[in-house]
């Protein structure tokens, strides 16, 4: 099927493609059902409508077109990430949190962009499965365009793929990539990171999209663990929380150009995350026991019997983002930051180095 077979999703261009293979044993098709797909079409239109006056086409295209022209820009830079929600996306579908899943995956992609000092502009994304599921498909394209909506981005096309024969049914898996902007000379690359500069992490609302192979491990040794109760919810609840995106948090202190280093922290933990954007010439020192850690990582780490080390490396272990900035500026950012919802508080400070981050003290489980 051509691009313009669902290019109703979001207003412009969306593609299925429907693949058919031989069986070489039995000489038969795997059937996909065209009917199908242009229904799924046809009741996706409504969530899908965008107001965006940039997206300049809408039903039939083959690719988005989108006016890029920013007045507000002197020199503007282009920030562009691909992404993907894991292995968390096969425990979300097996107890049916697509919307969880999808806010997921957008909320990485974001954060993935704004590190950079950048605003979102334009999500694209991929669903590849083995049977299309009426309502699935529209659920999660729903969500996936709520989930931009909700970070002042759009969605202006993807690409629905079938593969019957080649995924099983009931298998999904999703990807999504995002183009962002911002000034040339407000980006944020940590390049103007120093000594004595401080260190704030900024709260998770769990494991994220991190850490997810651990954690079917562990509940597939502790089957009863999915029930446990921590504050309120169910351990599987609780790990099934989507990653918490901090553009809205975080867009009104880039124009005040007092942010020298931002860090998603993501798989390898704050110490291979928060070193990508360290100079050459410079340390993190990170002061473990400042850590607040929540409770889902307690229970990963007793049940699972996983070293602290270990923890470290594979969960942001409650710190979902790091800002660094001038001593003087931290309270000022972290009274912001607490104003938008979240908590954040002071990890760690710059010194003089080759680039490393050390950790310092213990975690207080």
């Amino acid at each position: 099927m051509s691009r313009s077979a669902l290019a109703a999703f979001c207003g412009t261009a969306r593609n299925v493609l429907l693949y058919v293979r031989r069986d070489k044993m039995k000489d038969r098709k795997y059937e996909v059902n065209i009917d199908l797909a242009n229904r799924t079409k046809k009741e996706m239109a409504e969530s899908l409508r965008s107001d965006d006056a940039r997206v300049l086409n809408t039903l039939g295209a083959f690719a988005s077109l989108y006016d890029f022209s920013f007045p507000g820009y002197t020199d503007p830079v282009l920030v562009m990430k691909t992404e993907e929600p894991g292995s968390k996306q096969m425990l979300a579908f097996q107890h049916d949190k697509i919307e969880g899943i999808c806010f997921d995956m957008i909320h990485h992609l974001i954060n993935d962009c704004i590190v950079m000092g950048a605003r979102p502009l334009i999500v694209q994304d991929a669903i590849i499965c083995g049977k299309m599921e009426k309502e699935k498909i529209k659920r999660i394209v729903a969500a996936i365009a709520e989930a931009c909506r909700n970070n002042e981005c759009t969605l202006t096309g993807g690409e629905t793929s079938e593969q019957p024969g080649i995924l099983p049914e009931g298998t999904y898996i999703l990807t999504s990539s995002i183009i962002g902007i911002v000034e040339k000379d407000a980006v944020i690359d940590g390049a103007k990171i120093n000594t004595g500069h401080s260190i704030i992490g900024v709260e998770s609302s769990g494991p994220h999209t991190n850490g997810y192979t651990m954690i079917r491990k562990v509940l597939g040794d502790s089957p009863v663990l999915d029930k446990r109760m921590i504050n309120g919810k169910t351990f599987l609840e609780t790990v099934l929380e989507p990653h918490r995106c901090y553009y809205t948090a975080l867009k009104d202190l880039f124009p005040k150009k007092i942010i020298s280093g931002l860090a998603h922290i993501t798989g390898g933990g704050i110490t291979e995350n928060l070193n990508r954007i360290l100079p050459g010439n410079l340390d993190a020192h990170i002061y473990l026991d400042k850590y607040r850690i929540p409770e889902v990582f307690k229970v990963i780490r007793e049940v699972g019997q996983i070293s602290d080390r270990e923890m470290l490396r594979t969960f942001n272990m409650g710190i979902g983002l790091v800002a660094v900035t001038a001593e003087e500026n931290a309270g000022r950012i972290m009274d912001h930051i607490k104003k938008e919802g979240f908590e954040s508080y002071t990890i760690g400070e710059i010194k003089r180095g080759s680039q490393k981050v050390n950790t310092r003290g213990k975690l207080r489980w």
